[in-house]
């Protein structure tokens, strides 16, 4: 039976990098054209080429998203983008427009196409439909139980290649086809410019009774009425498997570097125990409550969503532990560890070690040094190195700090 694949966003180089480490089997990223995600760094074509490079040497995979709602203007440039991209070496790209899938299709015929989430394709017929006219995968809607999802596996060509996301933040609106950031701020969620004001606080005002405010649910903060929780089926990989998903998404180009590895560690050591005919471990579950999240729900895999799927109170992340460092070297003469920093970090704090291999293990810093070899008490400046006296530590391990 071919192993399902592990999916991972890459908001730029470095995440890009810590995906593939940290045991994604492949990664989507975007060029500076046609993604849905204008927050994130996204790549230029020598960027995507550096990282496709990484990404090969590694046996893994890399697919471009150029999966925006066009217009005609955006259309123009398609062939051109397409054809210097395919010069870096992407294994697949992914479109939700039909029209962009001709003109891609027309000037990289050799080039698979997968269809996005943002297609909205919930049955059989259109994966069908897609399967005829080339496309070699499709992202399934998250508006899809499990059941649906076997229904499809079992009716469509055994070539056709099933793909959803299983983590992270769920889009109030229909897989991401949203007019409210259009009509509230005037940027384009069908364009990766969404300003999210489904996280927003509301509050209900009567017509004839302006500047009085009432709370649509009883609390004087206001409701967030859109609010959904995250997505999280970690504790749900046989069902995933078992459902005859090919790919396993997880969602996240805007994210950080931590939250990209923390997630990505955890999916793969709880889809490797699965393949080991190993025990479910909620120890995986709690790596993941420590990124920044939403708190969680299991979307529509099991129903629909109900009252506890989202949150009421407030659209704030919950973050219990600081990002602050990796690991780059180790320095033997003088038997200490080269760290990046990322966050404020101090004599006394006990740090976690999660390395991309293994279990996580911690210290505590008794002493540690700038890059002169200056002793220091703090770490306060981004991107300093920092030295500690220690065994050494494993190679691009993450370091964090519970708040």
């Amino acid at each position: 039976m071919k192993k399902v694949e592990l999916l991972a966003p890459a908001g730029n180089l470095e995440k890009l990098k810590m995906a593939i480490l940290y045991g994604a089997d492949a990664v989507y990223l975007a060029g500076e054209e046609f993604g849905l995600r204008t927050a994130s760094d996204n790549f230029t074509f020598e960027e995507m080429k550096e990282g496709i490079d990484f990404v090969h040497e590694k046996g893994k995979k890399a697919y471009l998203t150029m999966n925006i709602i066009p217009h005609n203007d955006d259309m123009a440039n398609v062939s051109k983008f397409i054809e210097k991209a395919v010069l870096t070496g992407i294994d697949a790209v992914i479109v939700s427009d039909p029209g962009m899938f001709t003109i891609i299709k027309s000037a990289v015929p050799e080039l698979d196409i997968h269809i996005s989430t943002q297609a909205n394709i919930t049955n059989t017929e259109t994966v069908k439909f897609w399967h005829l006219a080339g496309a070699t995968r499709v992202v399934l809607a998250r508006e899809l139980s499990i059941n649906e999802i076997k229904e499809i596996r079992a009716n469509i060509a055994e070539d056709m290649e099933l793909e959803a996301f299983v983590h992270g933040a769920m889009c109030i609106s229909y897989s991401g086809r949203c007019l409210l950031s259009n009509y509230m701020t005037g940027r384009d969620s069908n364009k990766g410019d969404c300003a999210q004001p489904c996280r927003w606080k509301y509050h209900l005002m009567e017509e004839k009774r302006p500047g009085e405010y009432f709370p649509i649910q009883e609390d004087k903060r206001g409701t967030f009425i859109f609010n959904s929780k995250d997505l999280c089926m970690i504790r749900h990989i046989p069902e995933l498997i078992s459902s005859g998903i090919s790919s396993l998404k997880i969602e996240g180009r805007v994210k950080s570097s931590f939250y990209v590895a923390t997630v990505v560690k955890a999916y793969r050591d709880a889809i490797n125990a699965y393949y080991n005919n190993q025990p479910y471990d909620e120890k995986w579950f709690e790596e993941i409550s420590k990124v920044s999240n939403r708190d969680f729900s299991t979307g529509f895999f099991f129903g629909k969503p109900g009252h506890d799927d989202h949150n009421y109170s407030t659209s704030s992340y919950i973050r219990n532990y600081d990002f602050v460092g990796i690991v780059k070297g180790y320095d033997k003469s003088k038997e200490m560890v080269v760290i990046e920093q990322r966050n404020r970090f101090q004599v006394g704090d006990t740090v976690e070690v999660m390395p991309p291999d293994g279990p996580v293990t911690e210290f505590v810093v008794n002493e540690m040094f700038d890059g002169e070899g200056n002793n220091i008490t703090v770490a306060p400046h981004p991107q300093m190195e920092v030295r500690i006296p220690m065994k050494p530590l494993p190679q691009h391990a993450i370091l964090r700090v519970s708040k």
